[in-house]
């Protein structure tokens, strides 16, 4: 039997604040546990929340880049729930009046276009961190994180597979990245998503019974978490047993979920108006001025890209994903005059580097002029292109400067004529099959001779003047 799948997404996002949602605590990640707390954000009696005008602004400006309708009347709720990573035993969150509604992310999965409705955008507070594995018996709490400004959103159940899933997610990244609303850094808990998930026999209007897979932390985690949820639920209903509505928590380490608790309604959250705080009224002007100054988004940007730098849309698609790789990439372009070659590097050497480190760009010690000053050494025949690897590798490592390292560890390319007529001559008395094999119309055997010559220079020979002197040398027998 074939199935049919609907996943819903809810992504919990972190605003870069400087504080709190309600107290003047830093938001700075890294802090000695419990360093970061006050009265107001551990719940003590007394103690009454103000909220944090940026973090509003923050939330709209998500809003607005996310095509919502923006509330000019919201107001804030409490969200009862008895975990001990809100110490106060419930969430200040949104309910029925939350700040966006109604916006859209359109998505291509396999050359297709799809949209992917928003249902809402609301704001609230984060919980405090349970920390499980440090001892066998307790549970440690670090409650620096309780009370950290964030945005939850929430789709539309439009998503019927992992795949979409991921592209959706990563799109909604690379967005909120651009608006500069939070750092995104999934590492660190600043974007996380939860996955409700149901399968149902194709053609069956019925949604199937939905499971809720919690605080998926990256890409990855979140592709693998969702395909295994969707052959449990497939194997469970060719046993012939029902679905069961729950909460799931996925253990990457181990490649399966398991059973958390049973999945809340909104009934057992008791929500009612926040009566410490009063509703949010926002001024029409003020959030024309936020729209008005959201930045070029990454579809603008990719556009403008292949106009501007004459690049293809492939190499704009993956440059505009990332904000860090496309200010770089445009740094770049406006002081080196060869767009597509900038492009090629960035999209090969870098991301290469970057996966195999396991980095961020935004971790990377290079700069855009070291880049370009690479570039340039090989443009002016200073080092050859197998050797400017080796410089980038080593730029990775260091944040050295590519002429630093190029006279430190003497890797400047071998472009002296005579000493590379002597080395060809030689190649060529030792390996006279080669060339007579070339002579006979193998090409194949050339490319050999070009190997052998720049293997005796450890890849440090010019290559152009290594192909135009063999050419002269065995045009000469």
């Amino acid at each position: 039997m074939t199935y049919e799948t609907t996943i819903g997404l809810e992504v919990h996002v972190e605003l870069c604040t400087k504080t709190k949602l309600f107290c003047s605590c830093t938001t700075a990640f890294g802090g000695e546990p419990n360093s970061q707390c006050c009265p107001v954000c551990t719940g003590m009696p007394g103690a009454l929340p103000v909220i944090n005008k940026k973090a509003v602004e923050y939330a709209v400006k998500a809003g607005l880049a996310l095509h919502c309708t923006i509330a000019e009347y919201s107001k804030l709720d409490r969200k009862n729930y008895f975990y001990p990573d809100l110490p106060k035993a419930y969430q200040i969150s949104q309910y029925d009046l939350p700040l966006c509604k109604g916006g859209y992310l359109d998505i291509t999965v396999q050359g297709k276009e799809k949209r992917i409705r928003i249902k809402r955008i609301h704001l609230e507070e984060d919980a405090g961190k349970l920390i499980h594995d440090r001892s066998k018996t307790d549970t440690l709490i670090d409650y620096n994180r309780c009370g950290v400004p964030l945005i939850e959103i929430v789709t539309e159940p439009d998503i019927s597979s992992p795949e979409e899933a991921r592209v959706f997610l990563e799109k909604l990244k690379s967005v909120l990245e651009y608006i500069e609303v939070s750092d995104c850094k999934m590492q660190e808990g600043s974007l996380r998503c939860d996955v409700n998930l149901s399968i149902r026999p194709s053609g069956q209007k019925e949604l199937g019974v939905r499971t809720e897979l919690k605080n998926l932390n990256s890409f990855r985690s979140a592709y693998r978490a969702m395909e295994y949820e969707i052959q449990r639920q497939r194997n469970i209903l060719e046993s012939g047993e029902p679905i069961v509505q729950e909460t799931r928590r996925w253990d990457d380490s181990r490649g399966k979920s398991f059973p958390m608790r049973g999945k809340e309604e909104v009934h057992d959250y008791r929500y009612f108006p926040e009566p410490d705080l009063i509703p949010i009224v926002l001024d029409r002007k003020w959030i024309e001025v936020i729209k008005n100054h959201l930045p070029e988004m990454p579809d603008q940007r990719k556009k403008r890209f292949t106009e501007q730098y004459s690049i293809p849309e492939y190499d704009a698609d993956i440059l505009t994903s990332s904000k860090y790789l496309a200010d770089f990439f445009e740094t770049c372009s406006t002081k080196y005059d060869n767009p597509k070659t900038v492009s090629n590097w960035l999209m090969g050497d870098f991301m290469r580097l970057m996966n195999e480190r396991g980095k961020e760009f935004h971790e990377i010690p290079i700069k855009p002029d070291s880049l370009v000053e690479l570039l340039r050494l090989m443009d002016e025949g200073v080092i050859n292109g197998s050797t400017a690897k080796k410089v980038i590798e080593e730029m990775f490592e260091t944040g050295d400067e590519p002429k630093k390292i190029v006279e430190e560890k003497g890797l400047a390319q071998i472009s002296d004529k005579d000493q590379l007529e002597s080395m060809v001559q030689r190649i060529l008395r030792e390996n006279s099959k080669a060339v007579a094999d070339y002579k006979s119309g193998k090409r194949k055997a050339f490319a050999s001779l070009v190997g052998q010559v720049m293997k005796a220079f450890k890849g440090k020979a010019n290559p152009q003047m290594v192909i135009e002197i063999l050419n002269e040398e065995i045009n000469r027998i």
